[in-house]
């Protein structure tokens, strides 16, 4: 259903290839900001902290390291991922269209393709990703699906840009990288989750990972198989809920695997160009066999049009804006 040329394969998710990663199908209007919503958000004083890691488990070619000194402003950030009932709002507000809608299609994980469906295109190094026509925000597994008991779930299929539109609605932006890593770490210095350094401390869950054999036989320890409501979990330590797991999280800024080696101390916002935008977090898929970007310093990047299946996003907004409100 797809060209070659269309879709990029990298283990954690697939992206679009070609004209549409660089220029992007016709952009809708930016609706007008409602106002910006505090009840969800969490205020972060300014702070020095150390980025990246040293990790065994940090990912070749993925740039997590130097280990470097960032000092950030205060700034705000939303203790949830946008749900589906949020975009639901935005959408229903505005009429806007996302990507996934406008190209016909986005990346669905084959593992949640009913019985029957018919066959597609496996992404090559990914078989696990299939290109679905129809899949959506609101069709996560194609036009036969819906948001039935999911709308408290993050939304996923929404693209950068997708995510950027809805940012500028609800008076947000999106969080830089280095904003994103010191709210998520929780206050803890250098440990690769928001609780720690043990994966599952005590025998308890702490995120929405894959658990069994990748990606034939998932456990389900917890019943979910897919998205888990973007408060499934207990929050880490500044507040934030599924910092790790469940869904990727979109970043403003553009990615690049030698940036720490640069960037500015202050207030990073990335480099000033690129192909691909910065995603954090892991999702729902991540599990150890093939890598381990479910920790707090892991990063992976997607082209700004892409969408699949298990990438979603949260806002975060300056603190003066806050302050003002």
């Amino acid at each position: 259903m797809t060209s070659d040329s269309e879709v990029r394969s990298v283990c954690c998710g697939p992206s679009r290839e070609g004209p549409a990663a660089v220029v992007q199908v016709e952009s809708a209007s930016v609706p007008a900001a409602v106002g910006l919503d505090r009840a969800g958000m969490v205020r972060l004083e300014a702070a020095t902290f150390l980025m990246g890691t040293r990790d065994r488990w940090a990912v070749p070619g993925d740039g997590e390291g130097p280990v470097h000194e960032v000092t950030l402003g205060p700034y705000c950030i939303d203790r949830c991922a946008v749900s589906n009932a949020n975009f639901g709002a935005f959408t229903a507000a505005t009429g806007y269209v996302t990507e996934a809608e406008r190209y016909g299609w986005s990346f669905v994980f084959a593992g949640l393709l009913p019985l029957g469906f018919p066959d597609t295109r496996a992404v090559a190094g990914a078989p696990w990703w299939r290109p679905v026509y129809g899949a959506c925000w609101s069709h996560p597994e194609g036009p036969d699906s819906d948001l039935a008991d999911r709308a408290d779930h993050p939304v996923v299929h929404v693209s950068w840009n997708d995510a950027c539109a809805f940012a500028a609605w609800a008076g947000k932006r999106l969080p830089t990288e280095a904003e994103w890593e010191y709210a998520a770490r929780g206050g803890l210095e250098q440990a690769a989750f928001p609780w720690g350094d043990e994966l599952e401390p005590g025998g308890e869950r702490r995120m929405n990972v894959w658990q069994g054999r990748f990606p034939e036989h998932h456990t389900r320890p917890d019943g979910w198989y897919g998205t888990a409501p973007v408060t499934a979990y207990p929050p880490g330590g500044h507040g934030l809920y599924n910092a790790c797991g469940n869904v990727w999280e979109w970043c403003a800024d553009w990615y690049a695997p030698d940036y720490y080696t640069h960037s500015a101390r202050e207030n990073p916002a990335g480099p000033a160009f690129g192909s691909s935008r910065v995603i954090r977090g892991g999702s729902y898929l991540c599990h150890a066999s093939y890598c381990r970007r479910y920790r707090v310093a892991a990063r992976s990047s997607s082209t700004p049009d892409s969408s699949t299946g298990h990438q979603g996003f949260r806002c975060a907004a300056d603190a003066g804006t806050l302050d003002a409100r």
